[in-house]
């Protein structure tokens, strides 16, 4: 049998981590489970109020929502299922769907009537049908084309449009809409003498071709929409109209069984503070399409898998969330001792949705993996047999405890924060400013630096790099603009890239938003240092802290976002102003950002994943837990090891990674520990560990590991290949975790793996020529160091007639090696 064979038998028989790695689903139907369980029977039935009580003119509409309330406490939507009656007849016509259209001025009463006998009535008042209001082209014309589709990205709404016609992205620029479309070409697209022949409808209607093909029914509400308007001379609407505030959808939550369905209602709030039912004109989309989707007239359905959804509804520029719980309805009985809030606010939401949590993990899983995610290396041989024999109860805690105090854990979180802070080393006359910056974020973990003092070191440092060396930061991210995204994305959570040149299309932010807080950066100074490099001192220029709307060409002032402006004096420092802001108690972003962004590191996913993507829009699995943490971590003065402490001394935290018939399907609420494979740079380590080597980087000492490189300029191949980042952006995403053909063949058959293997100084040789101990206790050893755990009897059963039979031993524990380091056991942190 070859080598190459061999590795193949080994893999199969050392692969105890893939039922653990490879989360099964499990094909399961909504018999399997009980969802909410039995709703007994029916209360009573009742209409959402969302507070729009008349229909203005013959544009208005309106949804009904109607909920049953069951004896169990549990709400269902009854809106397809009820009758609806009107008195007087004639006021008001409404669809099997409960959507209310104007016929008469009047007030009627709309009654709601279940099979069962159950009512409810509601009243509604319809005025000046006979009287119609000019229609507003922003308020009412614009979501048209957002809501089918025509000013999106890959349509009309692309910088240079499509075949000849340009619209706003997602309607945010109206004014330029209505120029496209009833000035530009002569006003080709309407045809005011007769609207229904204009291309603006017969095109979308696919009446004339079009390349978008059919978007819109002829006779339906959005068609007789734009041919009134088409009719009313194309208005735009003036300077006295009310504009959209804010939007409001009913139900804002629900907890709803498998294949459930709920209709929202959508109510827009004008600046005249008037209410108007837009259900028709929002758009809808679900955050996770496997869990749930929406009809475009806002019907929700929701799927097999259990958990938590989010439908985003947009509308002009405004966005809300309807969240629906999909419980699997399990009994949750048997719980982990809560020893942390994590714990408290985890199975409180794994109770409210049924799925019983993993048992806690054994002894040898828990050292190597809370090891690995503090420490950024594998336990050794002696650490990890003595941590498993030790009988003190408190061992865990302890054990988290000496982790946060070793050297290494500064070494691994330097790793991390001088990626995403970007210590780039372009040319080698930059390794100056990476290393002095590495070894200052070393120095700031390890010295457990308040979180808000280490941002306000970064984004208020001056000087140069020899004297203050988070000055570095500014030599990559060299523009107002890099300075300012990378804030807003690295400590706020805030992908805000998109409000550079328009409307961000999923959170409310605008391009003045965008510019006001880029403002802060306005005053940033470069000029050469006391070395004559070009722009190696940094400093604050004396002036007017402004930034220019490109679009508006309105100056802006320096603003928080979703803050007031900030007045701020000629000779202060804005960026210290910025941080005083970041690091208030109560804002809405800083902590959070921050304990999600260590919350994925922990559990590979985050409370709100990506991690530094937490719009309204994208909301956390588990805001209670967000909230929690964040305000924990705020009362610690920004401890960021107290906050380690918080999650690894949680029973969450210690759940076994091997899921059981309950939770297979589980991937957002925490139920089992998420297996995950570890990053180049611990994965490195972990293998010349164990293989008892060690690699020569240029320029460090003899012995130095992959977590302790300062910066990007180690050229390794074995790093490039398992995903090391380059530090080109602040995004965490820019590290590959993602298991791929070469990382295989290199584990299995480089030269670089074969030579650790086969160093005279290697574990292999090591082992070979310790004639004291017996093959037993060797491989025992090496399985603490690659597995921290002991061989199972199946296991020796294997492995030791092998190494009896090879007259050469070292190539024996060679072979023994090279199948470990092939196992997703090895490979994973679970």
């Amino acid at each position: 049998m070859t080598r190459r064979m061999l590795a193949v038998v080994w893999i199969s028989l050392l692969s105890f981590g893939w039922i653990g790695v490879e989360r099964i689903v499990a094909q399961s139907t909504s018999d399997d489970f009980p969802g909410l369980g039995p709703a007994g029977p029916l209360n009573s039935i009742a209409f959402e109020q969302s507070g729009v009580e008349s229909l203005q003119g013959p544009n208005a509409r309106l949804q009904l929502v109607v909920t049953g309330n069951y004896a169990s406490g549990q709400l269902h939507d009854l809106t397809k299922q009820v009758s609806f009656q009107t008195t007087p007849n004639g006021i008001v016509q409404i669809d099997d769907n409960g959507f209310v259209s104007p016929v008469a001025n009047g007030e009627v009463v709309i009654t709601a009537r279940e099979a069962s006998g159950k009512t409810a009535t509601t009243k509604l008042l319809v005025e000046q049908l006979d009287r119609p209001q000019p229609i507003n082209f922003a308020n009412e014309i614009v979501p048209i084309f957002t809501k089918l589709g025509c000013n999106t990205g890959g349509c009309h709404g692309k910088s240079d449009g499509q075949n000849g016609f340009k619209l706003s992205l997602l309607g945010f620029y109206p004014n330029e809409d209505y120029e496209y479309l009833v000035k530009e070409n002569r006003g080709r697209r309407v045809f005011p003498a007769a609207p229904e022949y204009s291309l603006l409808l017969l095109k979308p209607a696919n009446q004339l071709p079009h390349g978008g093909g059919h978007r819109l029914d002829p006779d339906s509400y959005e068609w007789r929409l734009i041919t009134r308007w088409i009719e009313q001379g194309m208005p735009y609407g003036s300077e006295d109209d009310p504009v959209v505030e804010r939007i409001e959808v009913f139900p804002k939550a629900r907890s709803l069984n498998r294949e459930e369905e709920q209709q929202l209602s959508v109510v827009a709030h004008y600046s005249d503070g008037s209410r108007r039912d837009v259900t028709q004109l929002a758009t809808y989309e679900s955050n996770d399409p496997r869990m749930a989707d929406s009809t475009r007239r806002g019907r929700v359905t929701v799927y097999d898998l259990p958990g938590d959804v989010a439908m985003m509804v947009r509308f002009q520029g405004h966005v809300t969330v309807f969240r629906a719980s999909i419980p699997q309805g399990l009994p949750v009985d048997s719980l982990p001792p809560t020893r942390t809030l994590v714990d408290q606010h985890v199975f409180q939401k794994l109770k409210s949705l049924g799925i019983p949590p993993s048992p806690l993990c054994d002894d040898s899983t828990f050292i190597r993996r809370v090891t690995v995610d503090i420490a950024g290396r594998l336990p050794t041989a002696e650490e990890a047999r003595a941590f498993v024999e030790n009988k003190d109860p408190n061992k865990r805690d302890k054990l988290i405890d000496l982790l946060l105090d070793s050297p290494n854990y500064g070494d691994y979180f330097a790793n991390k924060w001088a990626s995403v802070l970007r210590n780039k080393r372009r040319q080698d006359v930059d390794r100056e400013y990476t290393f002095r910056f590495h070894s200052w974020i070393r120095q700031a973990m390890q010295s457990n630096m308040p979180y808000d003092q280490f941002v306000r070191s970064v984004l208020a440092a001056s000087g140069e790099v020899e004297s203050y060396p988070p000055v570095a930061w500014y030599k990559e991210v060299s523009t107002s603009t890099q300075q300012m995204e990378d804030t807003a994305q690295l400590f706020l959570g805030q992908r805000i890239q998109c409000a550079h040149c328009h409307h961000h299309p999923f959170e409310r932010w605008s391009q003045d938003d965008y510019f006001s807080f880029e403002a802060f950066f306005s005053q940033v100074g470069r000029k050469p240092g006391r070395d004559g490099m070009r722009d190696s001192r940094v400093y604050h220029k004396v002036g007017a802290a402004t930034s220019e709307n490109p679009r508006s060409g309105e100056k802006l002032v320096p603003r928080g976002l979703g803050g007031e402006p900030l007045e701020i004096q000629p000779y202060e420092d804005p960026r210290h102003r910025l941080v005083d802001w970041m690091t208030e108690p109560n804002n809405p972003f800083f902590a959070k950002a921050l304990v999600n962004r260590y919350w994925k590191h922990f559990f590979g996913r985050g409370i709100v994943d990506p991690e530094d993507d937490m719009r309204i829009t994208n909301p956390p699995s588990n805001p209670e837990l967000l909230d929690g943490l964040a305000k924990s971590f705020v009362d610690s003065k920004y401890d960021l090891k107290g906050l380690i402490r918080t999650i690894c001394r949680s029973s969450v935290y210690q759940l076994s990674s091997e899921p059981t018939d309950y939770n297979r399907d589980d991937r957002l609420n925490f139920s089992s520990f998420y297996p995950r494979r570890l990053n180049a740079e611990p994965l490195y380590d972990a293998v010349n560990q164990v293989a008892g080597t060690y690699v020569n980087f240029n320029g460090m000492p003899r012995g130095t590991r992959a977590i302790q490189l300062p910066d990007n300029g180690f050229n390794d191949y074995f790093l490039t290949v398992f995903g090391k980042p380059e530090a080109e952006s602040a995004c965490e995403c820019e590290r590959s975790s993602e298991a791929n053909l070469a990382q295989s063949l290199h584990l299995l058959n480089s030269t670089d793996i074969q030579g650790k293997l086969a160093s005279g100084e290697g574990r292999a040789a090591v082992l070979a020529r310790d004639a004291e101990r017996t093959d037993a206790q060797k491989v025992e050893e090496l399985y603490y160091w690659a597995y921290a755990r002991p061989p199972r009897a199946s296991e020796l059963e294997v492995v030791l007639p092998y190494i009896e039979k090879k007259s050469n031993k070292q190539q024996a524990y060679e072979d023994l090696m090279w199948a470990m380091f092939n196992t997703k056991e090895f490979l994973f942190n679970r």
